[in-house]
């Protein structure tokens, strides 16, 4: 028994390595193979974008919902830069930006929907940062700036 499969694993050990037979060889390749394309290399013509993507409210979208934002950064006495994620247009657009103003706060809501032209369009799920700035009528001064969203 032993040395019938020592004879087996011999015989296995050996055949691995060996050539397959002429008619098989000669049958993997084409007689005439078909012509191959050089291969198409593209270089991208812009790099990707560094930052969020700065959008204005539409005023037009559909299934409209309040969106929280993420940052809120003062780039000047009056005007606030906001910081949210969001989907990709058409899919997911700003519609509009509510400010109440008050002595002590600032409530900013951001509110996003779906643009009309969405029909018919397919959209990737993936999460773009976005931002847009705000106008205040009055100064921030030491006012607290609040998402109305929360």
């Amino acid at each position: 028994m032993t040395a019938t499969l020592l004879a087996g694993c011999l015989v296995l050990a050996t055949s691995c390595g060996a050539a397959p037979p002429a008619n098989q060889a000669a049958s993997a390749v084409p007689a005439n193979p078909p012509a191959v394309a050089n291969p198409v290399t593209t270089t991208p013509t812009t790099s990707p974008k560094k930052g969020p993507e700065p959008v204005k409210p539409t005023g037009d979208a559909i299934n409209v919902h309040k969106v929280r934002w993420t940052k809120a950064k003062a780039v000047s006495k009056r005007k606030i830069q906001l910081t949210w994620w969001s989907g990709v247009a058409p899919c997911t657009v700003l519609d509009r930006v509510k400010v109440k103003e008050t002595a002590k706060r600032v409530t900013i809501t951001l509110y996003e929907g779906t643009s009309p032209k969405a029909k018919n369009v397919s959209c990737i799920m993936i999460a773009i940062e976005k931002t847009t700035t705000v106008t205040l009528k009055k100064p921030i001064d030491k006012r607290k700036i609040v998402d109305g969203a929360k």
